[in-house]
C-alpha cells in the first residue's frame, strides 16, 4: 500500500492522557454505552503480565489476513511492506493495535520486534492474537495485551498487508488515531471524535461511584442508590460541590 494512502499519526493530547490514566475500562464502556456503542471492548485482549499496568495512547493498526503461500514466507520479513517496517513508524506514546484476526496458533511479534517497540518508546501492544518468545517479550518490558502465546512465526497463519488503515481487533473496528486505554479488564476503543466528552463524562461517572461505595461502606442499601434516584443524586451534587470548594481552598 503506498504510504501516502496512510492516516498520519497523532499524538495525545497531554491533558487527556492524564485525565484517562485514572479511569477505568470498566467506567469507560459504561459511558460509551449510554452513547449507543456496544461493543467498544477488544475481545480477547488480555494483559500479558499483571506487570503490564495501565496503558493509555493514540492508536496505530496494524493489520494481518490469513497466510497465502506465496506472500507469508520468511522473505516477506524483508519486505518494504512489513511488520519491520511498521514498527519503524510507530510514534513514541502510539499504543500498537494489531488485527490478527483471533489467530491464536501464529505469534504476530516476538521478543526482538517487541524490544524494538520499546526502545522507540511505543506505549503498549493490544491485539486479539498471540506473541511468540514468550519470556523473551516479557523481558522487554513493552506492555502487551493479547490472546497468550504460541511459538509458531506469523507467517505460519497469517499474511501482514499493512499499517495505519482500519481494523477490527477483537471484534470491534478501530481506526487509527482513535484512543485506546487498557487495564487488568481488556481494552477498550475511544472514537477519535468522542474522546473530549466520553472523558468528561467518565469523570463524572469515577466521581459518582466513589461516592456511592463511600456511602456502601457506610451501610447504605443498593436501591435507590445505585443507579442514584432524584434524592441521592442530589447529595451527590452537594458533596461534589463542597469537595471542589474545598480543592479551592
Amino acid at each position: 500500500m503506498p504510504t501516502d494512502m496512510r492516516i498520519e499519526p497523532l499524538a495525545l493530547n497531554a491533558t487527556l492522557a492524564v485525565a484517562l490514566e485514572r479511569i477505568s475500562t470498566a467506567t469507560l464502556t459504561t459511558v460509551l454505552l449510554k452513547k449507543g456503542l456496544r461493543n467498544v471492548w477488544m475481545r480477547g485482549t488480555r494483559p500479558l503480565s499483571t506487570a503490564a499496568g495501565r496503558a493509555v495512547g493514540r492508536a496505530f493498526t496494524l493489520r494481518f489476513v490469513p497466510a497465502r503461500e506465496d506472500l507469508a514466507t520468511p522473505e516477506s520479513w524483508s519486505s518494504p511492506i512489513s511488520t519491520r517496517a511498521a514498527i519503524e513508524a510507530m510514534p513514541p506514546g502510539c499504543i500498537a493495535v494489531v488485527d490478527a484476526m483471533g489467530v491464536t496458533d501464529a505469534g504476530i511479534f516476538g521478543d526482538i520486534l517487541c524490544a524494538r517497540m520499546a526502545r522507540r518508546g511505543v506505549g503498549a501492544l493490544v491485539t486479539d492474537g498471540v506473541v511468540r518468545d514468550l519470556a523473551g517479550v516479557l523481558g522487554t518490558g513493552l506492555p502487551v495485551w493479547c490472546q497468550g502465546a504460541a511459538a509458531p512465526p506469523s507467517v505460519a497463519g497469517l499474511t501482514f498487508v499493512g499499517w495505519q488503515e482500519p481494523v477490527a481487533c477483537g471484534g470491534w473496528p478501530c481506526f487509527p488515531n482513535d484512543v485506546i486505554v487498557a487495564d487488568g479488564d481488556g481494552a477498550v476503543v475511544i472514537p477519535a471524535a468522542l474522546v473530549d466528552e466520553i472523558v468528561a463524562a467518565s469523570i463524572a461517572q469515577e466521581d459518582l461511584e466513589a461516592w456511592i461505595m463511600q456511602e456502601v461502606e457506610q451501610g447504605a442499601a443498593l436501591p435507590g442508590l445505585y443507579p442514584p434516584n432524584a434524592e441521592n443524586k442530589a447529595r451527590f451534587e452537594q458533596a461534589r460541590a463542597m469537595a471542589k470548594d474545598r480543592a479551592k481552598k
